[in-house]
């Protein structure tokens, strides 16, 4: 083989290669059937610098004529997305949804909404009661919630195991405002009892409701009346995204837990819930909703489920 043969040989597989190497990256052949229909003996080739070759038998040769149209190689279409369908915002049932249904909690929402999310999901302790635990600090919740003095506090307010054998079904809530008491029937002929404060004169309420939602540090959205009776809370509030408002956290008076009950399709507007104020535990004076130390509140909402019975004692 000549010497200038070869060099034409050499520089043609070159070239060749060069344009096997656009096509496996995505850029496509310049032509597949040839272009200006020159067929397979006009098959054009370009090399690193963008210059094109035509081929002739087995020669490559500068290419002048007008330059080729270079069609890219086809992509697929992309796949159609599905709308996706949101679940309940974890603050406030009646807002609007902030995230995607089946995602894990912590996609799509802000630090704050993912710690209240996995907070939900805390595990209740089932071991003996032991109230320097029951009542210590909580560093890693949500909020720290502080250690509790239950020294100074009524025994008969403490977090308590009791026989239980009445009428009702294990998972109910029984509340006997009278005695400041709220009761979790356990299996087994067992309860769990916990101290309560409860509504003062004017604002009591009885009755049978559901347990409709629970959640973490809570917004709290007051009545329009109770802002209206209150100057104070009228500064305190603020616009949240389902009106005015006090944003979960360590000055909300919801505190760390609230369970929401609702009578069929109503929300009755009670709550049971954490308190600001553990030493009102005992006696009646909130308006009409049931309140509990922080650190009961956490161990009931580890306990109870969605449409749990809840039943009011007159």
């Amino acid at each position: 083989m000549s010497a200038p043969f070869r060099r034409l040989f050499l520089a043609g597989f070159t070239v060749l290669a060069l344009a096997s190497t656009a096509q496996a990256q995505g850029r496509g052949p310049v032509a597949e059937s040839g272009i200006d229909g020159f067929g397979d003996d006009g098959q054009l080739y370009q090399d690193q610098n963008g210059a094109f070759y035509v081929r002739r038998g087995d020669r490559y040769l500068p290419y002048t004529g007008r330059p080729p149209v270079v069609r890219p190689a086809p992509q697929a279409a992309p796949a159609p997305q599905a709308a996706p369908v949101y679940a309940p915002d974890f603050d406030d049932p009646t807002a609007p949804p902030r995230r995607a249904a089946g995602t894990p909690p912590a996609e799509g929402l802000s630090p704050i909404e993912a710690a209240k999310a996995k907070a939900v999901l805390r595990a209740p302790d089932d071991g003996p009661i032991d109230y320097a635990k029951a009542y210590g600090p909580i560093p890693d919740d949500v909020f720290p919630v502080q250690a509790f003095n239950y020294k100074k506090m009524n025994p008969a307010y403490l977090r308590q195991e009791i026989a239980y054998n009445g009428p009702y079904e294990p998972g109910t809530i029984i509340v006997d405002p009278r005695a400041h008491q709220l009761t979790l029937v356990e299996q087994g002929g067992r309860a769990r009892r916990y101290g309560v404060g409860v509504g003062k004169q004017g604002f009591s309420w009885s009755g049978t409701a559901t347990v409709n939602s629970k959640q973490a540090w809570p917004d709290w959205y007051p009545p329009k009346e109770m802002i209206a009776r209150s100057p104070k809370l009228a500064s305190e509030v603020d616009k949240l995204q389902s009106g005015l408002g006090v944003a979960g956290g360590l000055r909300n008076p919801l505190g760390a837990r609230a369970m929401y009950l609702w009578q069929g399709n109503k929300d009755t507007l009670f709550r049971i819930h954490g308190t600001l104020e553990p030493f009102s535990i005992g006696k009646s004076v909130s308006s009409g909703c049931i309140r509990m130390i922080n650190q009961d509140a956490i161990d009931l909402f580890s306990r109870v489920n969605v449409g749990s019975k809840v039943v009011v004692l007159n």
